[in-house]
């Protein structure tokens, strides 16, 4: 017997976070065959029950990832990030391009 489905409104938004986390996520997304949003939502879901959202194996991923992309910051960075800021307030156009081309290196590749 399968698990209850709910139908649920989803809206686009617009967040803003720090560039490795969003690299981090996206990857292991993409790892388990899922959007984005449903990794959100999920951690999220479970934070509010005070659950942790990770298996050992996906934290050991989540390692993975975060020493592949570079970052190193932790909960302890939480509510203490600070923006760089751009002169004229502005974005590089480089940064601004979203590509939609796959990486040459893909994260799966990390135990091989």
């Amino acid at each position: 017997m399968s698990d209850p489905k709910f139908l649920v409104e989803r809206v686009q938004t617009g967040v803003r976070m720090e560039k490795r986390i969003l690299k981090v996520l996206k990857a292991f997304a993409e790892y388990h065959d899922m959007t984005l949003g449903d990794v959100l939502e999920g951690i999220v879901l479970h934070a509010f029950d005070g659950k942790t959202p990770f298996s050992q194996a996906s934290l050991d991923r989540i390692h993975e990832l975060k020493t592949f992309y570079g970052l190193d910051l932790d909960s302890s960075a939480s509510h203490r990030l600070t923006e760089i800021k751009r002169r004229g307030g502005r974005q590089p156009a480089a940064e601004k391009a979203v590509s939609h081309q796959p990486s040459a290196l893909s994260p799966r590749k990390l135990n091989e």
